[in-house]
């Protein structure tokens, strides 16, 4: 067993070098929201650090569910090709939908996105969204 002593400088040293992994990462932002501009969004539209892209939620409106889909699904799409991925690379979804009856229409749509494996996901009831929207869709996607 090694002295306390050498233990402490190996776990400072563990330590160190994780902490230089995760700070060297490259992050950049698509859509970014500045907070100098105080009439802007609040937030950016996608956070991509490393392989990881962090998407923030995208707003459904139309006459019927399955064109409130269309419409954020097509949103994700076109923020994920900035960061040069495809709806393949998302791992993680979630979805709010003001009403749960549109679950079906909703499901119809967003297996059209998809040619490999689905990403996990949650489905969940949210009352009301912002802008009367059916729907608003939150994700995550690493690089394949």
């Amino acid at each position: 067993m090694l002295p306390c002593t050498f233990r402490r400088l190996a776990l400072v040293a563990c330590l160190s070098a994780i902490g230089s992994a995760a700070s060297a990462q490259q992050v950049s932002y698509i859509n970014p929201g500045l907070a100098t501009n105080a009439e802007g969004s609040a937030f950016s539209g996608a956070v991509l650090v490393g392989n990881t892209l962090y998407l923030s939620g995208v707003l459904g409106r139309g006459d019927s569910g399955e064109a409130a889909a269309r419409g954020a699904l097509d949103s994700i799409r076109n923020t994920l090709q900035q960061a040069n991925m495809t709806m393949d690379d998302l791992v993680t979804v979630q979805v709010f939908a003001a009403d749960l009856a549109d679950y079906a229409a909703f499901n119809t749509v967003y297996r059209t996105y998809f040619t490999r494996e689905f990403p996990a996901r949650a489905f969940l009831g949210a009352g009301s969204l912002l802008a009367n929207a059916r729907f608003e869709v939150v994700g995550i996607a690493v690089r394949r």
